[in-house]
């Protein structure tokens, strides 16, 4: 039997296996070269103006401010201040360029951006080199996955350009698109942006963020290398003053914008009396969902990636994480254990996983929720990492015991702090998830695809990962739900918010009284007589007003025909109330939804004559027969629509689909047009209720009567109650209601200037999706401008599920 002194000797003398050694390695500095990227700076001589109409400009009132590298504080270079003139300076060269640039061909558009990927990929190590500068993030993140995806969308979106006029004829670009970056992916983001604005025939303004002018700038350089038409692109530096010019300028035809939820309503309501086209992009507080059954391991470095990339500086972070009960104690031990290795240092240097914040403003900002989460009874805890002795940084922080109404569990952090709650049944979970009035981004952990898809489509956000984190490509869309705000970035989907139909784009401004009640003549006739008086449709029956109060409806010839219940705020809450209780209506199948639409066209045909008579009284025969018959081919045409507008599956570059899936919006108002009572009812409450949504209608002002017609309708119809609910009334009133009603998730308002603006700026307090017709006229007796895509895409809100599968 060996002595412990002879087994102790032994041990000293072998060799130590493999495995042994990478377990006692330490993690020597591995320092970029930023010689390239300082020797790029040295050369403007580290002042850089606006890239205007192909050229570099002094700002004209002669102002600069510092950006600075947020890990050492040491001035990087003086950027241009940008002014209102500035602005309107690359707005005009903008419109200068923009009509030869729409002539081009699509091929034309597609060999320049074309050619500026290759740029981006030609210059991938400065630029890389140059955002972590800027940024403070790892250059593994920038050198691997911003720069890269950079590229692709310039590649992605080339490809469009190529097979536009094929896939989407008779659309035409918005014109000149005024857009506003953030901070957090500079250049990605910039990408994001101007491909798929390029590449749909749109000239562009871009404002980089205050904080990391410096990769738009070197883009801008790329755009003269590849000959890129003067005036295409144009960047305008500076802080939130420059962003407030170009929001408001009169000359801009769209702006997109990715930020805070905060500036997001106020570009809301400062773009409401325009007919600029709006997209925004803003916060979120994503779940990242731990079921009992998930590979803990996977979903521990999934977490990783889900919060501390890019410092958790990301609008799609996984900052609350929920892991069922039973192995809730388990995933945080590894967890603990995970961030205890996760190295805090020079983002330059390639074996750092955690860079720097990047603003003194932030980092506060970060430090103080944290305090106040603390003192809302989350426990805290960090490792214990010696932070660098200069420059912005914080540790990785993990808050547990957090109650969902805590500010940790609600407000945007925007810092690499995880907020961690349990929960027992995957019903909890989703209620948790949903907790929260964003809805960006989600995270789901299971090895049962049944209860990973069934929580994914349950999530109210616009992206959902399986068993995977913070995947993004050129041809999957990403954006948002709620007050995550609304449209897409990237695939298709974010194509489309470049583009506009024709008809659309050249329809004439309707006139100021076309879409106002007639209201009471000064000499009535009421020796003819009442027709009749109807009822508000609530829940699937007929209701009398709240208020009591009744409004008369005349005819052509002034007579009196009826009366019509004059509804207020309480006849929309209930309302909104029974339309929410008939959600399940989204679930039901397609086909079921297309047998009940062809129904209710069937029973609208048999009553044609008798509505077709009431109707004349108030719009003549000839436009009453059009109306019948058009409502009828209206029904048949949702009907077929409505198993028929699918959603796609893409094919990144990942092991992964993406499904993007067409999904309903919820409860939406509807405020209808005056002039065409019974066809406008069904162009816009329809389309709606093809793809699985509940409406709450707003009928002709000037022949409210119309709802009689059509809820008799209905109700032989087997659509089930609270599907569609009808209040008659003041339009500008119930508008008013409808927009500010937080439980409404899209507004359809089609009247003049003045109500179309009223619906955008009113709604911005949820930003709830409104879609109104500009104050434009519209033919709805025509199919192109009545029916068909055009309104189905604004029905629907597209989800895109990514699923792993293959080797």
């Amino acid at each position: 039997m060996r002595t412990l002194e002879a087994t102790a000797k032994g041990n000293e003398n072998r060799q130590m296996s493999v495995i042994e050694k990478f377990g006692t390695m330490e993690y020597g500095p591995a320092p970029e070269d930023a010689k390239e990227s300082l020797l790029w700076l040295d050369a403007s001589k580290r002042r850089f103006g606006h890239f205007i109409g192909g050229e570099w400009r002094a700002p004209l009132e002669g102002k600069y401010f510092e950006t600075d590298d947020p890990s050492t504080g040491e001035k990087l270079a003086d950027v241009a201040q940008g002014s209102v003139a500035d602005i309107d300076a690359a707005v005009k060269a903008a419109r200068a360029a923009l009509h030869s640039w729409q002539k081009l061909s699509g091929h034309e558009r597609a060999k320049y951006l074309y050619a500026l990927a290759r740029q981006v990929q030609k210059h991938s190590r400065r630029l890389a080199v140059l955002e972590t500068l800027d940024n403070g993030k790892p250059i593994r993140e920038s050198r691997d996955i911003d720069i890269p995806l950079v590229a692709r969308h310039f590649y992605h979106h080339a490809g469009w350009a190529q097979l536009l006029d094929q896939e989407f004829p008779g659309y035409t670009a918005c014109g000149v698109v005024g857009q506003i970056i953030p901070w957090n992916f500079p250049l990605l983001m910039l990408a994001w942006k101007i491909a798929p604005a390029l590449a749909t025939g749109n000239t562009v303004v871009l404002k980089p963020a205050e904080y990391t002018p410096l990769t738009a700038l070197a883009f801008a350089e790329l755009c003269n290398e590849v000959g890129l038409p003067a005036g295409a692109v144009n960047i305008v530096t500076g802080d939130g003053a420059t962003g407030e010019a170009l929001v408001k300028h009169g000359d801009v035809d769209k702006i997109a914008f990715t930020g805070s939820t905060e500036v997001g309503r106020a570009i809301r309501r400062a773009t409401a009396q325009s007919h600029k086209k709006l997209s925004l992009e803003l916060g979120g507080k994503s779940p990242f969902i731990v079921f009992e059954d998930a590979d803990l391991d996977s979903a521990v470095e999934g977490l990783v990636d889900g919060i501390w990339f890019n410092q958790g500086q990301v609008c799609c972070a996984g900052s609350r994480l929920l892991v069922q009960e039973s192995v809730a104690a388990k995933l945080t031990k590894k967890l603990q254990t995970r961030m205890s290795t996760l190295r805090i240092g020079s983002p330059l240097d390639k074996a750092i996983d955690i860079g720097a914040i990047i603003a003194r403003v932030q980092l506060e900002r970060i430090d103080g929720l944290v305090k106040q989460g603390i003192a809302e009874g989350a426990t805290c805890w960090q490792p214990e990492t010696v932070l660098p002795s200069r420059g912005l940084f914080y540790k990785p922080t993990l808050l547990s015991n957090v109650h969902p109404t805590s500010i940790v569990a609600q407000q945007e952090i925007f810092g690499p702090v995880l907020a961690a709650m349990t929960f027992r049944t995957p019903r909890e979970a989703i209620e948790l998830a949903n907790n929260t009035v964003y809805g960006l981004a989600a995270s789901v952990w299971s090895e049962s695809v049944n209860l990973a898809l069934q929580a994914a489509a349950q999530i109210k956000a616009g992206v959902v990962w399986v068993n995977s984190t913070n995947l993004f490509d050129a041809a999957c869309g990403f954006g948002g739900y709620r007050e995550s705000g609304f449209g897409r970035e990237g695939g298709r989907e974010g194509l489309l918010e470049y583009l506009e139909p024709v008809w659309f784009k050249k329809a004439p401004a309707l006139a100021a009284d076309s879409s106002a009640a007639n209201g009471t003549p000064e000499v009535a006739n009421p020796s003819s007589g009442i027709d009749r008086t109807v009822k508000l449709y609530i829940g699937g029956k007929q209701a009398r007003p709240d208020s009591g109060y009744s409004m008369a409806v005349y005819g052509r010839k002034k007579e009196l025909l009826g009366e019509a219940p004059l509804g207020n705020r309480k006849d929309i809450r209930n309302a909104v109330e029974a339309a929410r209780k008939a959600e399940g209506w989204g679930k039901t199948t397609a086909h079921n939804r297309a047998q009940i639409l062809f129904y209710i066209a069937e029973n609208l045909s048999q009553r044609g004559e008798e509505i077709q008579k009431r109707l004349a009284v108030v719009v003549g025969k000839k436009q009453a027969s059009r109306e019948v018959q058009s409502s009828i081919e209206r029904l048949f045409s949702y009907a077929a629509w409505a198993d028929k507008f699918d959603g796609a599956v893409h094919n990144p570059p990942f092991r992964n689909v993406s499904m993007a899936m067409n999904e309903p919006l919820g409860t939406v108002g509807v405020i209808c047009p005056a002039d065409t009572p019974l066809l406008a009812f069904f162009s816009l409450a329809f389309p709606l209720i093809s793809a699985g949504n509940t409406v709450v209608a707003v009928p002709s002002e000037k022949y409210p009567l119309v709802a009689g017609d059509i809820y008799q309708v209905l109700e032989t119809s087997d659509l089930p109650g609270g599907v569609v609910n009808i209040v008659t009334g003041r339009s500008s009133e119930l508008l008013k209601v409808l927009a500010e009603h937080d439980d409404v998730d899209a507004l359809w308002c089609y009247g003049d200037d003045q109500m179309c603006a009223a619906a955008k700026a009113l709604s911005a307090g949820n930003l709830k999706q409104v879609w109104t017709n500009e104050g434009r006229a519209t033919d709805l007796f025509k199919t192109e401008q009545g029916e068909g895509r055009f309104y189905l895409q604004h029905a629907y809100q597209v989800k895109n599920i990514w699923v792993p599968y293959g080797e």
